[in-house]
């Protein structure tokens, strides 16, 4: 990590003028006091300014991005990578030719690679910030599909009135059901089972 000596007039002038050489926030930084300031005889000889070490903290995105970028190389795949963030949330789209191979069987490959960018990050920045991995808008297409599926589900249900249990899912993929049908009249949904065979039942209410 990229490190800094800077010095002041007191600690936290010592502090700005760490932060302004190295162009960040102060939340981007660990400060380690090295010298406290002191007055010299007569308060002129012999004074001695505040010094402090700034430690530079990696930024979550731009680590989050190069581990993909390096997993992308390795896999021999070209990709463009775009990024947004909201509401304390970043979220990587890829994109590129022969996806399939990142995105895997109903996106099980992009949710394991998902936690490792997670992972990565978190790790080399100290903190957690959640990031969300897509890939050609694949959780958006996913998600219609899941919410179609849950509503033909609970028709079905409705009708027969005998529950139905759904394919294992991931966490995520079982709260777009839940979501959608939570307010539905007639049916209602729970999970079932053990990780990562844990699924949706779609049963009718009492």
């Amino acid at each position: 990590m990229k490190k800094l000596v800077a010095s002041g007039k007191t600690v936290e002038e010592a502090v700005e003028n760490g932060l302004s050489q190295l162009g960040v926030g102060r939340d981007r930084v660990r400060v380690t006091v090295l010298e406290q300031p002191a007055k010299g005889l007569f308060g002129l000889i012999g004074a001695k300014e505040a010094k402090v070490e700034l430690e530079l903290i990696p930024d979550a995105a731009e680590e989050a991005e190069r581990f993909l970028r390096e997993v992308a190389e390795a896999m021999r795949i070209s990709v463009g990578i775009t990024r947004q963030e909201a509401d304390g949330v970043i979220c990587f789209n890829v994109t590129g030719a022969d996806l399939g191979i990142v995105i895997g069987r109903r996106g099980q490959t992009l949710d394991a690679l998902q936690y490792l960018v997670n992972l990565v990050a978190s790790r080399r920045c100290g903190r957690h910030l959640p990031i969300i991995l897509d890939a050609e808008q694949f959780r958006e297409r996913r998600r219609q599909t899941l919410e179609s599926l849950s509503d033909r589900m609970a028709n079905r249900v409705a009708r027969t009135r005998r529950e139905i249990v759904l394919e294992p899912m991931s966490s995520q993929e079982r709260k777009i059901i839940h979501l959608r049908l939570q307010n539905h009249p007639l049916v209602r949904t729970y999970s079932q089972g053990e990780e990562p065979n844990r699924c949706v039942v779609i049963a009718p209410k009492t």
